[in-house]
C-alpha cells in the first residue's frame, strides 16, 4: 500500500487513518477546526514578530491583505476609518 506521507511508517499511517475513521463527523470537524485555529494563531504570532514596527491596526490590515487580497483589505480599512470618525 502506498502511503500518504513519505516520512510516516505505513503501519503507523494505517493506525492514524483507522483512528480518524472512528471519529464522528462532528469530532472530525472539531479536529479540523482546532488545527486551523492553531495554524492561524501561529501565523499571526510569526507575522507580528516579523513586523515589530507596525501598529496593531496597520499590522492587521497588512495581514488581511496577504490572506484575503487587496479588495477586502481596502473595505476593512474603509470600515475602520468610518468607525473612527463616527
Amino acid at each position: 500500500m502506498r502511503t500518504q506521507s513519505s516520512d510516516t511508517n505505513p503501519v503507523v499511517e494505517q493506525m492514524q487513518i483507522a483512528g480518524l475513521r472512528r471519529l464522528t463527523p462532528w469530532q472530525r470537524f472539531e479536529l479540523a477546526n482546532r488545527l486551523t485555529r492553531g495554524a492561524f494563531a501561529l501565523s499571526w504570532q510569526n507575522f507580528r514578530r516579523r513586523h515589530p514596527d507596525l501598529e496593531e491596526e496597520a499590522l492587521a490590515l497588512h495581514w488581511v491583505r496577504l490572506l484575503y487580497g487587496d479588495d477586502l483589505a481596502a473595505r476593512v480599512a474603509a470600515y475602520l476609518a468610518r468607525r473612527r470618525s463616527a
